[in-house]
């Protein structure tokens, strides 16, 4: 796996969008970005946490340092197939973003404390996280992601969710990527991942079409909407194939 990238740092931005303002920043973009590799993927993560939200409630206090781990796949993968356990942290608005690659089998052992990791500082990093907090899983929350990378082969990665969706039963990426809406219809998460400044022509896009950063978070919106909020967030299958 070694063209697989493990270590990221950068600035992250959020921004909530109409469909209009959706439209408006795809047609303004297009002189200087490309679509990515892989141009549009779906993305399935199990969050971990205490057993009381200790983490994500922390992190909505917005402090300085704040860490969450998951484990992520593009797509729903079989036992076999490769997933990333991450450990995400952020740092006076910086992002790290560690990770390691496993089979899915192996993964899933490895987080329930029944495998070892390999001999990485990463995997150290995270056997240290779960030795601290104990995690467990707590929810599932797959997206539909539209990405584009700067046209001049710079760091710059702008991309769109959509279908934000999440559930607490069934928390597992093998189990399909249905789930309750985080998100109105017709709404888009667009985030630009930046090593510094953004560009002038982004800065400039932004302002005329009124768009404004967020303090978004796809844990958080799942733990306001279903956990504080008491909305059920147990989803059937069956029900949505059948609907």
């Amino acid at each position: 796996m070694s063209g697989i990238q493990s270590c990221f740092k950068r600035y992250e931005k959020k921004y909530l969008l109409t469909e209009e303002q959706y439209r408006a920043m795809r047609s303004g973009m297009e002189p200087y970005v490309v679509p990515d590799e892989h141009p549009r993927y779906s993305i399935s993560n199990v969050y971990y946490d205490t057993p009381d939200y200790a983490l994500i409630r922390a992190s909505l206090e917005k402090p300085a340092y704040k860490e969450k781990l998951r484990l992520r796949s593009y797509g729903v993968p079989d036992s076999r197939d490769t997933v990333f356990v991450e450990l995400k942290k952020k740092y006076d608005g910086v992002v790290y973003k560690r990770r390691i690659t496993m089979e899915m089998r192996d993964a899933a052992l490895y987080l329930y404390g029944a495998r070892r990791g390999d001999s990485s500082q990463i995997s150290r990093e995270i056997d240290y996280f779960l030795r601290l907090y104990q995690p467990e899983r707590k929810v599932f929350i797959a997206y539909d992601r539209e990405a584009y990378a700067a046209a001049d082969g710079g760091e710059l990665r702008v991309t769109f969710d959509t279908n934000l969706r999440a559930r607490s039963n069934d928390v597992d990426l093998r189990l399909g990527d249905h789930g309750a809406p985080l998100l109105p219809e017709g709404v888009y998460l667009m985030e630009v991942k930046i090593p510094g400044t953004a560009p002038l022509w982004l800065a400039r896009l932004l302002s005329d079409n009124n768009i404004f950063s967020t303090s978004f978070s796809k844990y958080g919106a799942y733990y306001k909407q279903y956990v504080l909020g008491g909305k059920p967030a147990v989803v059937q299958k069956e029900v949505l194939l059948s609907a």
